[in-house]
């Protein structure tokens, strides 16, 4: 039986997803989809199977939203879980688990009504006091999370995350059962923005009392999204299905969404071809894109992205810890336009800064970032000089980087500019990306190592505070006083213009000691199948199921 779906559903699409057949000639690349068309007569008819299959990346380092930091499981807990703030698939802040709020004159204490028939996978009610928990939980130091300084505008929670204070002195509490008041430190313009992430999400306590680390496990579970865990197949998917209880349940229309394990790029090209998937991971295998645009450019989505690909430096050990003059000359003998437009091609944008383009800010750049490419490598040297290098005592080092076709070519040709430029020794090494994590966090192997920034909310303050000296996500060992007093007024401050240039200044105090080496700000890069309704990119790619559906093909 075939139902037709209103279009009363997020479905405004910013990019052509075809709703007719497109796609090579071949039977691999869907030619039941020429015989038939999307969405039946109408266009809207929805597919008898409410299936999503995602691209994911690498495997999910955890669904705890409280202690994982990848992106591959980020993307899965905001099926999982709801916050008090949710987000449109625009990127709008919209209500989550509260209806609505209030904000004090001041701008310090927010009110927060809950929905009263938001409801856990098990049926209990979601009540102020799971918010208050969670929030506690995510802030203790024994719960080891990393983006304990996402919360810091709440009254105490620097000082509960650093072991000082004890969790219930936290700016938090439960007013009534659906009441929820939370105190700030000062006015902070993009609170809302970062109860979209997952530090701030609710957590079953009794769940977590009974299994502990096993809470998140198929069976153990319970959340509060759209949907409920159903199973973990290690290294192969992750399955979730409806969450009946959902206060929202009667608008989702997918069954199960499957988020596969996609690290091996050019295999996911191969699986979305045979349509086993859907919706591919944000980046695609560059080899791939001439066929793409050539076969099936229709089903192409390139996007703007709040991010940086950078690499890292640790400063707590050899030979990086002796100040910035040999970071800096392997930041400039990289050609990022090399990288961009004949290792990527996928319109990147090289920088020399670290904060991506944002309204109301002024992005910092390394003060060599109007040279030419020549002068810059000429510095380079000097500078390769100065830090006691030559042609016969080359720098030899190690390079890190977790398993991925671009990070590979990314880093042989980075490395191959320092060799030539510089005549450096940088030999490659590559981990499973739990184990990189791992290492990355650790700094105890580590000399550069790649990284990369996705903001956390839409603000320039969510890739200052990466750098500031207590972050838990700062692997570099890097910290600098004046840095971190220039966040601490940041933080503080309602003027807007006078926040710009706190966190403008500390951005140029980071481009001047290079504990990073910027390359280039993100695009989104991912295949959509044409039967997928409700898919918008954003600027954030932040994407819930809940949103999407399958049409008739």
């Amino acid at each position: 039986m075939r139902t037709t779906v209103s279009l009363r559903l997020p479905v405004a699409m910013v990019i052509a997803v075809s709703l007719c057949a497109c796609g090579g000639g071949d039977s691999e690349d869907g030619a039941e989809a020429q015989r038939r068309p999307i969405g039946g007569a109408t266009g809207t008819e929805l597919a008898e199977v409410q299936e999503l299959h995602w691209g994911n990346g690498a495997e999910p380092q955890t669904l705890d939203p409280h202690t994982g930091s990848g992106v591959p499981g980020s993307n899965i807990q905001r099926d999982l879980y709801e916050g008090l703030v949710n987000e449109a698939p625009n990127g709008d802040l919209i209500p989550g688990a509260a209806e609505s709020w209030q904000i004090s004159d001041d701008g310090r204490t927010y009110t927060f009504a809950l929905r009263r028939n938001a409801r856990w996978s098990n049926g209990d009610p979601v009540t102020a006091e799971d918010f208050v928990y969670s929030l506690r939980r995510s802030l203790d130091p024994a719960t080891l999370s990393r983006y304990t300084f996402i919360l810091n505008p709440i009254v105490n929670a620097r000082e509960i995350a650093a072991g000082e204070r004890p969790i219930i002195d936290l700016g938090a509490r439960s007013l009534d059962e659906f009441t929820l008041e939370i105190e700030l430190e000062s006015p902070t313009p993009y609170f809302l923005g970062l109860l979209t992430h997952s530090a701030s999400f609710p957590i079953h306590r009794p769940s977590v009392e009974q299994y502990g680390e096993q809470h998140t496990r198929p069976g153990n579970m319970v959340s509060n999204g759209a949907f409920m865990l159903d199973q973990w197949v290690v290294q192969s998917n992750v399955q979730v299905v409806r969450n009946p209880y959902y206060w929202d349940d009667e608008n989702t229309i997918l069954d199960r969404v499957y988020f596969h394990n996609t690290e091996d790029q050019s295999g996911e090209i191969r699986r979305y071809r045979a349509d086993e998937i859907d919706i591919t991971y944000a980046t695609i295998a560059r080899r791939q894109l001439p066929w793409i645009r050539e076969n099936i450019p229709d089903q192409l989505v390139i996007a703007p992205y709040l991010g940086t690909y950078y690499y890292s430096f640790n400063t707590l050990r050899p030979p990086f810890n002796d100040g910035p003059e040999l970071r800096r000359a392997l930041a400039l003998a990289i050609d990022r336009e090399i990288i961009t437009d004949q290792v990527l091609t996928s319109g990147e944008i090289p920088t020399f800064g670290w904060v991506p383009p944002l309204s109301d800010y002024e992005n910092q750049q390394m003060v060599e970032a109007s040279w030419t490419q020549a002068e810059r490598e000429a510095e380079a040297k000097r500078l390769y000089a100065l830090a006691g290098y030559s042609e016969e005592n080359p720098l030899v080092a190690e390079f890190l980087y977790n398993t991925q076709d671009d990070h590979r070519r990314i880093a042989l040709a980075a490395t191959a500019m320092w060799k030539q430029v510089l005549g450096a020794e940088v030999t490659l090494r590559n981990q499973e990306w739990k184990v990189f994590l791992d290492t990355r966090q650790a700094r105890t192997e580590t000399q550069v190592f790649r990284n990369a920034w996705i903001g956390d909310y839409n603000d320039a303050y969510t890739f200052a505070e990466l750098y500031h000296s207590d972050s838990g996500l700062n692997n570099t060992g890097w910290g600098n006083d004046e840095y971190d007093r220039l966040l601490g007024l940041a933080s503080a401050e309602a003027d807007l213009a006078v926040r710009a240039d706190y966190l403008q200044r500390a951005e140029a105090i980071l481009l001047e000691e290079m504990p990073i080496l910027p390359i280039y700000h993100y695009v989104t890069v991912r295949l959509v199948k044409p039967w997928v309704g409700g898919f918008s990119p954003n600027i954030m790619d932040h994407h819930r199921s809940k949103d999407y559906y399958i049409l008739d093909h």
